[in-house]
């Protein structure tokens, strides 16, 4: 194959303006198509019978292959690439057509080969075309590699390269891109993942998720120098890039951010002439989640190199991180593009090449002697050898600056954590195993167990009656609490495995069945469009105890109409009957408002409950991606009286967070 030259320029452009600031007019994201002729789009779906065919022929010869799992999405990509591309009316130029027989073609060859056990793809040098089945939604997910010639599978440095704006940047196109194009960087002797990022919502949410997934898939078949991999990308990639590097600054060698943004107020105040200073102050609060300028400090011990042109107005996502660095006493490389705009000036990405190799060759440092750690909430736990488990207030700044400080002695201080454990793994304690280590941890000496054999260490601390203690779990037994992986708000179920349970009895009253029915069926057309998979969907009779299990349950309806809600409406901190509906002590309307949220499930507290609500974010934010956070807390009650809009599914008359016992916070 051919290989486009390697491209400075971002083949992905942003398409906002000021008729975007107009919520009133949105225009469709992804946009319609153009029609395609029967002549043209009767061959292509004549190929995809053929390829779905020879899919499963293969799936049935290697029903016994335990890499089936793996290796089946890398052939069915290229299916839901050009079926999804015909029937969401997503082909965008009728020169795709083209690009969609050949994706057809490579589709059946691989299933050809598949069939007989083979998979010459897995060890192709160059561009390969990749994909994974996701947890989340079970949807197939693709993303590219570029493998240097050089690789041998020995440990090899890896680059991940989140692309720019694409808003018809559909899997057709992707998948054609990753074939035919290396993309904008290219450094020698490493591995490039490009990840599509569940399409075009800046890496956030399952977007984010998708990375880690990619790579998961992508380690199973090639030897990837865990420390050695590097964050990259430029202009909503860029944005990827700063957001990846302060909520898992641990995970990378270095990073190296390109224009985008790196928070939201600022950026939509100076790209696009946005006033959000009247935005509701829990919507202010839930910033913090992707604003990388709030947690700036985590970038301590991950080498930063950011990229600007010159005369780009997105110079201001790397000026606003300097400066928040700089209050943390980090002074940030800010290479600049001399009179370049939105581009990759071919110097500065010399002079970032030169830069990168070097601090890669020295590689991540697993375990620091100094970490500075601030988090907002629990879903971002985690800084190299220091886990937060608890926060006396989620969405309230905590901070941990861990030390060692001694042959056998670490300091830590804190703010706003309630319990935290230290893990160093095997191989990566610094103290004796004769010798028991002394913790100081906000003045008070604790003296902890000696490491183990292996040389790993793990012991965890908690506050009790306001005074830190050693204790034998990370989490207290049967308590109710916020954690990693149960924090809030909505938008954190929809990380993990969910399952719509659609109602079948009779609501309670006719607006709140109808409002709820069509936020349903919203919720299950958005997911396509903006996360690209298919919600898994089931009647609420037919929920099982696995589903229980493995799932996230997001229950549409009321406790009349919706079996599962009937079981566990009486555990939740809300009244909601015939007659009234209440939460946080005040009393609602039961016929003309209707309550979503968010709380541990009370058949399964480690999973999730969501009622009457998918991720929170609607059709204005697909316009511009620093909008594309999360809207809505851990609860809201929604006024019905008033019409659902492209930025709300009706009033919202009160919403906030609960407590960190997942109850309702006193006075607030």
């Amino acid at each position: 194959m051919k290989y486009l030259p390697f491209l400075l320029i971002p083949a992905l452009a942003f398409a906002d303006g000021p008729k975007d600031n107009l919520a009133d007019n949105v225009r469709p994201i992804p946009p319609l198509g153009v029609e395609v002729p029967e002549a043209d789009a009767k061959p292509l779906i004549q190929g995809l019978a053929e390829l779905r065919s020879a899919i499963d022929a293969a799936a049935k010869a290697q029903a016994k292959n335990p890499k089936l799992a793996d290796l089946l999405p890398d052939v069915e990509v290229f299916y839901k690439a050009v079926d999804w591309a015909l029937k969401y009316n997503q082909i965008n130029k009728l020169t795709e057509l083209k690009a969609a027989a050949e994706t057809l073609a490579e589709g059946k060859l691989r299933a050809e080969q598949l069939k007989k056990g083979e998979h010459p793809w897995t060890t192709q040098k160059g561009l390969v075309v990749r994909a994974y089945r996701s947890k989340i939604d079970g949807s197939i997910q693709p993303y590219g590699l570029v493998i240097p010639e050089s690789y041998s599978g020995a440990a090899t440095r890896l680059d991940v390269w989140c692309h720019g704006r694409g808003e018809t940047l559909s899997e057709l196109a992707f998948v054609d891109q990753r074939r035919k194009q290396t993309g904008n960087v290219s450094p020698a002797n490493a591995i490039v993942l490009h990840p599509y990022g569940r399409y075009c919502c800046a890496n956030k949410f399952a977007g984010e998720i998708d990375l880690f997934e990619a790579l998961a898939h992508a380690k199973k078949f090639y030897n990837v120098d865990e420390d050695r991999t590097i964050m990259r990308g430029f202009s909503m990639g860029g944005a990827a890039a700063w957001q990846f590097g302060v909520n898992y600054s641990d995970q990378w060698c270095a990073i190296s951010p390109g224009a985008g943004f790196s928070e939201t107020p600022e950026f939509l105040n100076v790209f696009q002439t946005e006033d959000v200073s009247k935005v509701p102050s829990y919507e202010k609060t839930l910033w913090r989640w992707y604003n990388a300028t709030d947690s700036a400090v985590n970038l301590f011990n991950t080498p930063t190199i950011a990229y600007s042109g010159e005369i780009d107005k997105q110079k201001q996502a790397a000026d606003i991180m300097e400066r928040y660095l700089k209050e943390e006493g980090i002074d940030m490389i800010h290479l600049i593009g001399p009179q370049t705009a939105h581009k990759i000036h071919p110097d500065s990405l010399i002079e970032i090449e030169k830069r990168l190799a070097d601090i890669a060759a020295l590689g991540r440092n697993r375990t620091p002697e100094e970490i500075h750690f601030t988090t907002y909430f629990l879903r971002y736990h985690k800084m190299h050898w220091i886990t937060v488990n608890g926060l006396e207030e989620s969405w309230e700044r905590a901070r941990v600056h861990a030390r060692i400080t001694g042959e056998k002695e670490v300091t830590l201080t804190t703010s706003n954590v309630t319990a935290l454990s230290i893990d160093m793994p095997a191989g990566h304690s610094p103290f004796s195993v004769k010798e028991a280590p002394v913790v100081k941890i906000d003045g008070k000496e604790i003296t902890a167990p000696k490491p183990k054999s292996d040389r790993s260490w793990r012991v965890h601390f908690r506050k009790q009656n306001g005074q830190w203690a050693q204790v034998a779990t990370a989490q207290e037994e049967g308590k109710l609490a916020k954690h990693h992986g149960l924090s809030g708000p909505i938008d954190d179920a929809f990380m993990d495995s969910f399952l719509h349970v659609s109602p079948t009895g009779m609501a309670m009253n006719e607006k709140v069945a109808v409002w709820t029915q069509a936020e349903m069926e919203r919720a299950a057309f958005e997911w396509q469009r903006q996360f690209r998979g298919i919600a898994p969907s089931k009647a609420d009779k037919e929920i099982s105890d696995a589903d229980i299990a493995s799932s996230n349950l997001i229950l549409w309806g009321d406790p009349k109409s919706n079996a599962m809600l009937a079981r566990i409406i009486d555990k939740l901190p809300i009244e909601w009957t015939a007659d009234k509906l209440v939460a946080n002590g005040k009393t609602y309307d039961v016929k003309t408002h209707a309550p979503v949220l968010v709380y541990p499930n009370p058949l399964n507290p480690q999973r999730y409950v969501v009622i009457n609500s998918s991720f929170t974010y609607r059709e204005y934010d697909y316009l511009n991606n620093a909008r594309q956070v999360a809207k809505l807390p851990d609860w809201a009650i929604v006024d019905l009286a008033q019409p659902k809009t492209s930025r709300a599914p009706g009033g919202i008359t009160d919403a906030g967070f609960f407590d960190e016992s997942w109850q309702w916070k006193k006075g607030k």
